[in-house]
């Protein structure tokens, strides 16, 4: 597979981050605000009736879009958005804060960003769109301001495949493009870190 281009999802993208997460918003009807919005709810847009379930979700997302806040990169296979990485600063997403496997040790560092989400389409998946999407986002917090990129991958140490939905990346593959991983040290969950820019 080639990519031609791998965007930030401006306003005027929106309409494209629509159509790649489709009707589900990409799975579960999370739209990928799991760690923008208070646990309650989120929780609240999942398990409403049916017709309405994800329904927030996706407004919350369009709104953070439409502020021009830039909530993640799509790529695009010619003009046909293909994946997704939610990057932004850490600040912005909310539930990390109040985690207990995820919470910031040093809440008040300057200039984290964090990587908290993977999304591809089941037939693109396994293509290498996963590492060149983490390359992207890299050079996007990089350029924006970012010193530090942290984020939250999967073990596959034990032979635990990421879920086939929906993914934050395994531990390989961050180490692969420099990350140091370590044990979150409240919880022993991975945390991968990458300095983008020296003090």
């Amino acid at each position: 597979m080639t990519i031609v281009a791998i965007e930030p999802a401006t306003p005027e993208r929106w309409a494209d981050l629509e159509r790649l997460f489709g009707p589900t918003g990409a799975y579960g009807h999370c739209w990928c605000v799991y760690f923008r919005r208070r646990a309650k709810d989120f929780t609240a847009s999942v398990s409403c009736v049916p017709a309405e379930r994800g329904d927030s979700n996706r407004e919350a997302l369009r709104r953070v879009t439409l502020d021009g806040k830039v909530p993640g990169l799509l790529a695009y296979e010619g003009s046909e958005p293909c994946g997704w990485v939610s990057v932004a600063p850490r600040e912005d997403f909310v539930r990390l804060a109040r985690s207990r496997s995820l919470r910031p040790v040093a809440p008040d560092e300057p200039g984290v960003w964090s990587l908290v989400c993977f999304w591809l389409p089941p037939r693109r998946r396994r293509k290498g769109m996963g590492s060149q999407l983490l390359d992207a986002a890299i050079e996007h917090s990089r350029a924006n301001g970012g010193r530090v990129l942290e984020a939250y991958p999967v073990d596959t140490a034990g032979g635990r495949a990421p879920s086939a939905e929906v993914y934050t990346g395994t531990v390989r593959m961050f180490r692969k493009a420099g990350f140091t991983c370590a044990p979150h040290p409240g919880s022993g969950r991975p945390i991968a870190r990458l300095t983008l820019k020296d003090d």
